[in-house]
């Protein structure tokens, strides 16, 4: 499993890479399409990848200064302005540049950096019926951090009053009605995405569906 910070880079890259060649063969309806994120088309996904991939705190205060302090405000916000000012083949361009780099924004890991991506890959390949299949061991690094981290996606909150099992790694948390699957699915749910359910099993599944309608 994934352990150190070179190695955490080193994913993040492939990963970056791998969202690169996802995006290369979209045509423009496709860039424009709505992904797992409410309100947010393909474009400011990729927009807000490039722009996390090198925020400073500077810049990071002055975008929630103008999101009047919400982060979700903020990310939205810079990602539109960001989408919007260029063409999509220079914001593919520009995710191409980030492939190689290494820095974490304010209060972030590196680990936060291969979540992000791992997450917003699904989120634009999912609605646009592709496949990307998220390696195992980042996955459950990623799911680790999003578990812990409990202020980003309220994930233990939410989600502790399950028993959630991988069934292919070792990893599990929570107690209470069973929810038993694949850890992509799993770091989906924790990140507040409903598309990972259709992999899931076990009686906490229909409990869940019948929450989200």
């Amino acid at each position: 499993m994934t352990t150190t910070s070179d190695e955490i880079w080193q994913a993040v890259a492939t990963e970056r890479a791998t969202l690169v060649d996802l995006l290369e063969n979209l045509s423009e309806a496709d860039w424009n399409h709505p992904t797992l994120c409410d309100g947010w088309r393909v474009r400011e996904v990729v927009a807000h990848v490039i722009l996390s991939s090198s925020a400073t705190l500077g810049a990071v205060l002055v975008n929630l200064i103008r999101a009047r302090g919400s982060i979700d405000r903020m990310s939205l916000d810079t990602a539109v302005r960001h989408a919007d000012r260029i063409t999509s083949q220079q914001l593919l361009a520009e995710l191409r540049a980030t492939i190689p780099l290494r820095m974490a924004p304010p209060a972030t890991t590196p680990t936060d950096r291969l979540m992000d991506i791992l997450v917003h890959i699904q989120d634009i390949a999912i609605p646009l019926g592709l496949s990307r299949e998220m390696p195992t061991a980042a996955a459950r690094l990623a799911l680790d951090r999003v578990w812990s981290a409990d202020w980003v996606f309220h994930a233990k909150k939410r989600l502790s009053p399950y028993r959630l099992t991988a069934t292919d790694t070792n990893w599990t948390a929570g107690t209470g009605p069973t929810i038993e699957g694949p850890i992509a699915a799993l770091l989906l749910l924790a990140s507040g995405r409903t598309a990972g359910l259709s992999a899931l099993t076990g009686e906490g599944v229909a409990i869940l569906r019948a929450k989200v309608g």
